[in-house]
């Protein structure tokens, strides 16, 4: 059975990873391999990366469902009590952010891509904790590049 809907698992039997046990090993840093046994129960085979995607993701997903448990506020304001970080954010940002953020998370779990909101996640708190270093778009001394600017390598 996949790990997730949609997300493609290969099967191996575990022989093969004795007598092909690389093959097996670089299929895993595509997808999970799933290793049926015949004297046991199926094992799937992951990267550390992936597993911990997952973690990741279910966590953050636990911290939403607290907030839609909640019905008292904004889904800005409830979500600004699980994730204080966004309380450096302005208004209209919070307000963005919420939104992102459960965009992100029903991605992730349409598709069975945890980086999708692991991504937005680190991406929002990085912002907030720039913001609450006082740096922002308007900040004096902060030299903004255009895009087609060549910058030479350190």
């Amino acid at each position: 059975m996949p790990i997730a809907a949609g997300l493609p698992v290969a099967t191996r039997r575990s022989s093969d990873l004795s007598k092909h046990s690389a093959e097996v090993f670089a299929e895993d840093e595509d997808h999970p391999v799933t290793v049926t046994r015949r004297d046991g129960e199926a094992l799937v085979l992951m990267s550390q990366r992936e597993a911990e995607g997952r973690a990741r993701l279910l966590n953050f997903a636990a911290q939403l469902i607290t907030v839609t448990l909640d019905d008292r506020g904004s889904l800005a304001e409830r979500m600004s009590k699980a994730f204080p970080w966004m309380l450096a954010l302005s208004p209209a940002d919070r307000e963005s952010c919420a939104q992102d953020l459960v965009d992100a998370a029903r991605a992730s779990f349409a598709t069975g891509q945890p980086h999708l909101a692991i991504a937005e996640l680190t991406s929002w708190k990085e912002t907030a904790t720039a913001v609450a270093a006082g740096l922002s778009s308007g900040s004096a001394g902060l030299e903004w590049f255009d895009d087609d600017e060549t910058v030479e390598r350190p």
